[in-house]
């Protein structure tokens, strides 16, 4: 498996993508991109539980470790895409501890969780391997959750506190939407929102997350204790190169 994980808790600043069209082909372009993982998202994007599969197959020859974001912390959507060979899962809009405890659990086997077994899946080589994925799978998938709202930031520590969150992972156009400043990323409320995060995150060593406003802001979120970063959609690069393409086209053409 890969070691993304074990890279993620050390501290190293990870970059990643999302996977908004559904598609193994722009899956695969991605991951060969050159980003330490992609996530497949299933809250936003047009696809379902089927489309991830072939995404992650394609992700599986590319250096991208495959995560996906589930609609829910319902057990039934993480168990379905652990089954198919997540590395791991990113929970949306986590506002409370027992929400993070749930997602938790579903991550997890018995008795420290409630994820059911199932030995004939592609994430255990469809069941020639089970035992060993069972016993590795509580250290090497990584549990995601999303701080976006204000209540999610008044139950920070708590939630950074919970025993199997990885990373808090920050959704800053919700979260500006919800503190009623869309898009202000300067703004003192947003600042303070991302730095109660990543303080809480600290103090109960656990990693903070962020898709980046824009590229250039990498520094500026590393500085503030953001390792875990994310940077482009395959659907949104597609859109501005292919406007940037047919604007030179016709500029030049004038």
């Amino acid at each position: 498996m890969k070691d993304l994980k074990q890279r993620v808790l050390r501290g190293d600043t990870l970059f990643g993508c999302f996977l908004h069209l559904a598609s193994p082909i722009t899956a695969e372009i991605m991951g060969l991109a050159g980003y330490d993982w992609a996530l497949i998202d299933l809250e936003h994007g047009p696809g379902g539980e089927h489309e991830a599969i072939g995404q992650m197959q394609a992700l599986e020859g590319t250096p991208a470790a495959a995560i996906v974001r589930v609609e829910s912390n319902a057990r039934q959507r993480a168990h379905r895409v652990l089954d198919s060979g997540a590395y791991g899962v990113m929970f949306p809009r986590i506002d409370r501890a027992d929400e993070a405890c749930a997602a938790v659990a579903a991550m997890r086997y018995p008795p420290d969780g409630v994820r059911g077994v199932a030995f004939s899946n592609r994430a255990c080589a469809f069941g020639t391997n089970f035992r060993a994925y069972l016993e590795a799978s509580k250290d090497t998938l990584l549990t995601v959750v999303q701080i976006e709202t204000p209540e999610a930031v008044a139950n920070v520590d708590a939630i950074a506190a919970v025993d199997g969150v990885d990373v808090l992972f920050v959704g800053p156009s919700d979260l500006s939407q919800s503190l009623g400043i869309l898009q202000q990323f300067d703004h003192p409320l947003y600042l303070g929102a991302i730095d109660r995060t990543a303080a809480a995150a600290a103090r109960h060593g656990k990693r903070t997350g962020i898709l980046l406003p824009k590229p250039d802001d990498v520094e500026f979120y590393r500085k503030r204790g953001y390792t875990f970063l994310a940077s482009g959609s395959d659907g949104v690069l597609l859109n501005l190169a292919a406007r940037a393409l047919t604007a030179k086209l016709k500029d030049l053409a004038k």
